[in-house]
């Protein structure tokens, strides 16, 4: 069984503003997300690591890149996969706004039957869209990674806030629909290990626990609403980062 480690990107500029950044391009780390992405490496140093697969979103690749640094062998890989979810014509909008959408309650009630509207720029899906792309590449990757590396192999994903929130769910055994329980902050670590009968969810929005029982040992058995985009990071009643409504986003 191996591991896989869902990452989320540091904060950025959009998160703290409140601004739904999406498929944005050079969206990047603020000092804030630099600092915390450091410090998850940090905490992570001491595991070995087979892979690291990586949205190709600035934000994601930023923080992959300082995963990375000091693993001999292990380059960032990029999967359109893990990208963010195309929110189409809500893409760079302030959340404040959004939540004044009709759109809005069908993404906190019944994130199943949420699409998102076409822009002219952006490419749009729905959110059950974004999770079955997110949920077959991990579960590939997963498995690939097992083949080369054992079952006790430990892999990295960077990936956005709903995403994440997806994969999350899904290990859960959880509907789309329960996906807004989930809270995934930025540089967040949750961890989800995949067996043949079931998955098993080690750690989930993690931002400070210590992560040696994630180093593998030699005996280790084979065996209220929702901001879209995930949480901000910022501080409580900052742009966008009061607790339990509007959220900046991803």
């Amino acid at each position: 069984m191996a591991t896989v480690l869902l990452v989320r990107h540091g904060r950025t500029t959009a998160n703290s503003s409140g601004v739904l950044a999406g498929w944005t391009e050079g969206v990047g780390l603020d000092e804030t997300g630099r600092e915390q992405v450091a410090t998850l490496a940090g905490r992570l140093r001491d595991v070995p690591v087979a892979r690291i697969v990586s949205s190709p979103l600035q934000r994601c690749q930023e923080t992959a890149a300082v995963l990375a640094q000091g693993r001999d062998g292990v380059a960032v890989e990029s999967a359109d996969q893990l990208g963010e979810c195309r929110y189409g014509g809500w893409t760079g909008r302030p959340i404040k706004e959004l939540a004044q959408d009709p759109l809005w309650k069908v993404v906190q009630r019944q994130p199943s039957a949420a699409t998102f509207p076409p822009d002219e720029t952006y490419a749009h899906e729905s959110l059950t869209q974004m999770s079955s792309r997110a949920v077959e590449v991990v579960r590939r990757i997963d498995r690939d990674v097992e083949e080369a590396h054992g079952s006790s192999a430990v892999w990295v994903a960077v990936s956005h806030g709903d995403v994440i929130k997806a994969l999350l769910a899904d290990a859960l055994g959880m509907h789309l629909d329960s996906f807004q329980r989930i809270v995934v902050a930025p540089a967040s670590l949750s961890v989800v290990r995949y067996t043949p009968h079931r998955s098993f969810v080690l750690r989930s929005n993690d931002n400070g626990a210590s992560v040696t029982d994630l180093v593998p040992a030699p005996e280790e058995a084979a065996s209220s609403d929702a901001t879209p985009g995930g949480e901000t990071g910022a501080s409580a009643g900052g742009a966008g980062g009061r607790t339990g409504s509007t959220r900046g986003a991803d």
